[in-house]
């Protein structure tokens, strides 16, 4: 926590400020060169490891404007402003310099899972910020979990469940990825039917990818977390606090008469007043509250 915060003391300043703006306008960018020449950004702009490791290295940065697909145009809008949503809430919570850290540590880690891939597997996987903004929208459930969406703009519905199933849904993406190393196991294909039925088409390539966003999301939030409040001299000074809290309230419960002695603890059955005609704060019981001198 303290070294995330020297950081942005020291270089919060360089923050993008309404980053999530920006990055929609490359999605939009993208979406216009996808429906204007389709195999362009394939050729060109896609995260391919092979071409960059022959020097197309723009290719490292070109890749993040490919927004999420989508059959329709409309869902397509509705996506993008659902991204936007999310992104700008996210930066009005953690500031300008923490979301960055956010979304550019999602992007690198979208590039050591390209190359992990391709020298793991062989293969030459084109990641798209696909899970990178799946992971934001767990940042956000984290924040708001009971705020609630529309599902199909009918069904009202808390973030938090919807986080809840993508979090089973990237979980069954992992496991059933990994599971192709133990087939033939009989267990090993159970689980990849059962998974292929609700609709997780996953292999190793595609595990990875998931796992890293989900590491993503996993490593900023105990970043971020203030561990001071766990540490035994911290747990320490507030057992000492609560305990002289509770004394303290203790005392000033306990009622005791200016002429007898009697307390509220020796004696419950009597009633205790202060004497508004006294000078200073003095009780007295129910038996001498009457009939004392005043104090002058």
């Amino acid at each position: 926590m303290k070294f995330f915060e020297k950081l942005e003391r020291k270089y919060g300043r360089y923050a993008i400020r309404d980053l999530m703006r920006y990055i929609i306008i490359l999605y939009i960018i993208g979406w216009a060169i996808e429906i204007v020449n389709e195999k362009f950004y394939v050729e060109m702009l896609a995260m391919d490891v092979e071409k960059i490791l022959h020097g197309q290295v723009w290719r490292l940065f070109t890749f993040i404007i490919m927004p999420p697909q989508d059959s329709s145009y409309i869902f397509m809008v509705f996506t993008l402003y659902l991204y936007y949503v999310l992104g700008t809430s996210l930066e009005r919570v953690w500031g300008a310099f923490r979301f960055n850290a956010y979304f550019f540590m999602g992007v690198i880690f979208h590039i050591i899972a390209s190359f992990l891939i391709y020298f793991i597997f062989g293969d030459n996987m084109m990641l798209t910020t696909y899970y990178l903004n799946m992971s934001l929208f767990f940042a956000f459930a984290c924040i708001y979990p009971d705020m609630e969406l529309l599902l199909f703009f009918v069904l009202p519905i808390k973030i938090k469940w919807l986080a809840i199933l993508d979090g089973i849904y990237f979980l069954m993406t992992i496991i059933s990825g990994f599971m192709w190393y133990a087939l033939p196991n009989n267990a090993a294909w159970k689980f990849i039917e059962i998974s292929y039925k609700f609709g997780v088409l996953s292999t190793p390539d595609v595990a990875v990818a998931a796992l890293v966003s989900i590491l993503n999301f996993v490593i900023f939030f105990f970043m971020t977390r203030n561990y001071r409040k766990i540490t035994p001299k911290e747990i320490k000074r507030k057992h000492n606090y609560k305990k002289q809290v509770k004394q303290t309230r203790a005392d000033t419960l306990i009622h005791k008469c200016a002429i007898c002695g009697r307390t509220s603890e020796t004696n419950p059955e009597l009633s205790f007043r202060f004497c508004s005609k006294c000078a200073g704060n003095h009780e007295y019981c129910n038996e001498h509250l009457f009939s004392h001198e005043h104090v002058k």
